[in-house]
């Protein structure tokens, strides 16, 4: 049953809190443990139920062309020309049967391996190495224990009611024999893969679903007679027999990955949960996950929760343990500006100017001066060097007005400060550059050059003052200086 996010509808839940009874995804919860399966609800605190890619999978009649390539993999290649191939090589004598038993052995192994390995959520088949190394080659005969114990079953159900009982069950065994091949490569055990009822849950709990893919099954078990059949019948022996086994072999891969993903598409309601193993997502960073990204998601989910003044004490405590985080001071910037929170801002006007400035953000300094302003009618900045970093973004987009504001009567306020030549002559060039008026700008440049003597804009005063007698725009040479960094018309 898919699910979306509370909190981001249209987005795959991957968590489920039964006590709150919320949905989130893997945005909601960066700090949750996948791999450990692990997460605790960020309302009430206790522990969640991993959903695994349940909510997200495509359905498998979706993807029927990713199941024809498959076999097609370099292991699973390997793996079929090996069995397929090198038992023709074999001299018919007890070794030769004896290593073709075993690889047939390691074929079925590897193709019981695809269904489990499929519900983990791996897309890509397995190694080779899994065909031939490690345990589970007692599959195969728990596999002959379950046709056997089928079999009977429809003998037993013949001698008890007749031909008419022993057909019924024998519709049943058939239809179920999907069932039985998922439970079997899930569980390794022969009970649940002949108990009825256990077979019947499954079905029922996959629902119509199953009896779509059990067409599928029957028209893949005729297509790969048929490909077998005219193999055989149109090729000489020496390769028909190689061909059929091929064709089969590729069939068989084919059904069984189709078997494991309808298990991963369906784990909610079959009662497990398992991931895409194979994408090229983020790792799970384990203890060393990036803590702020829990705070981004508690942030992203009050603010959509109304808990203004909470996402509002988030960011300061935030904001006390790093003063100059440039993402905090953004979110804390649009959360007040959102609220029109006058207080607020006055509050924290010198951070956050400085934060706007750095990013030449000319718009939202001269809106939220008015704002400092509308507070405190004649409001000035205290900070000499907030004054020009604001005022240089300003004059480059135009905002002269602003840019006069702020500096005015700055040889005034901050007489020995180091920003004053840099102030002046910002002054200068909206004077001149910006509204045209010569003379004030040439008193301002004046100023520098008797007031201002040790600092470096001194010796370029000359080049603006030529410039402004020409009216010519004030550009001369780039203005370098350790106090603002650098400044060019």
């Amino acid at each position: 049953m898919k699910h979306d996010c509370h909190y981001h509808p249209g987005e795959p839940a991957k968590w489920h809190c039964g006590a709150c009874q919320m949905h989130y995804c893997s945005s909601c919860m960066p700090d949750a443990d996948t791999r450990k399966q692990l997460a605790l609800c960020p309302h009430c605190g206790q522990s969640m139920r991993y959903l695994g890619a349940a909510s997200e999978v495509v359905p498998f009649w979706n993807r029927l062309s990713a199941f024809f390539r498959y076999p097609f993999h370099l292991g699973p290649l390997m793996v079929i020309g090996i069995c397929t191939l090198v038992p023709m090589m074999l001299s018919t004598n007890l070794a030769g049967a004896l290593i073709t038993l075993a690889l047939l052995l390691a074929l079925f192994k590897y193709t019981y391996t695809v269904i489990r390995h499929t519900a983990d959520g791996h897309m890509e088949p397995p190694p080779l190495a899994t065909a031939f190394t490690g345990g589970g080659f007692s599959i195969v005969i728990l596999q002959l224990v379950v046709f056997f114990l089928m079999g009977g079953l429809v003998f037993s159900a013949a001698l008890i009611g007749g031909p008419l009982l022993a057909f019924l069950v024998l519709a049943f065994v058939i239809l179920a024999l999907p069932a039985s091949i998922m439970v079997l490569a899930m569980e390794n055990e022969v009970g649940p893969a002949i108990n009825p009822m256990n077979l019947a849950v499954l079905i029922s709990r996959i629902g119509w679903p199953y009896f779509l893919l059990y067409g599928y099954v029957i028209l893949l078990t005729l297509a790969s007679g048929a490909a077998q059949e005219f193999a055989l019948n149109h090729f000489e022996p020496w390769l028909a027999q190689p061909l059929a086994g091929f064709l089969n072999s590729t069939f068989t891969l084919i059904l069984f990955h189709m078997l494991g993903y309808l298990l991963f598409q369906y784990q909610e309601e079959l009662g497990f949960a398992s991931d895409l193993q194979d994408s090229n997502g983020e790792e799970d960073q384990g203890p060393h996950r990036d803590r702020s990204k829990r705070l981004d998601a508690d942030i992203d989910m009050n603010l959509k929760d109304g808990n203004y003044d909470r996402v509002l004490g988030m960011l300061k405590e935030a904001l006390k343990r790093e003063p100059g985080n440039a993402h905090r001071l953004g979110q804390l910037h649009r959360l007040l500006t959102a609220r029109k929170d006058v207080a607020e801002l006055y509050r924290h006007h010198p951070r956050l100017l400085e934060w706007l400035a750095s990013r030449n953000d000319a718009d939202s300094i001269r809106d939220l001066l008015k704002t400092l302003n509308e507070a405190e009618p004649g409001f000035r900045l205290e900070d000499p060097e907030l004054a020009v970093s604001c005022a240089l973004p300003l004059y480059r987009h135009g905002e002269y007005k602003w840019v006069l504001r702020l500096l005015q009567d700055f040889h005034k306020r901050f007489p020995n400060s180091d920003h004053l030549a840099p102030a002046y002559l910002l002054v200068a060039q909206t004077l001149a550059n910006g509204l045209g008026q010569w003379e004030k700008a040439t008193a301002f440049l004046n100023f520098i050059r008797k007031k201002c003597l040790d600092h470096p804009l001194h010796a370029q005063i000359d080049t603006w003052l030529e410039q402004a007698a020409r009216r010519e725009p004030l550009k001369g040479p780039k203005a370098s200086f350790d106090v603002v960094g650098g400044m060019s018309s």
